[in-house]
């Protein structure tokens, strides 16, 4: 038996990353910038970030230009997708009922 909080993803819990997901998952594609001025963090905390999510393969990161200027998109992958609302799932669960007894792993 165990809590289900053990099931939550530590590649997502993070704050950073857990808002990063979210923002992906609402909007689909979003620009590094806009992401940074929205999650209100430096380009290189969020760069480090972005990058335990792209190695975890659950997030496609995309580098174009529009015009002259060097872009980067960010979306979630469909593992970081299904990843994303198995924690929210339990998130849920955890703030649903704090005191609820251990779930088996039967």
């Amino acid at each position: 038996m165990s809590h289900p909080r053990h099931s939550l993803d530590p590649r997502i819990h993070a704050p950073v990353r857990f808002s990063l997901m979210a923002a992906l998952a609402a909007t689909g594609e979003a620009d590094f910038k806009a992401l940074r001025e929205t999650l209100e963090v430096s380009e290189s905390l969020l760069s480090q970030h972005m990058r335990v999510l792209e190695e975890a393969g659950y997030v496609d990161i995309r580098k174009g230009f529009v015009g002259k200027r060097a872009r980067t998109w960010l979306s979630l992958t469909p593992e970081g997708q299904a990843a994303f609302a198995a924690h929210w799932e339990t998130l849920s669960a955890i703030a649903a009922n704090p005191l609820a007894a251990p779930t088996t792993t039967d």
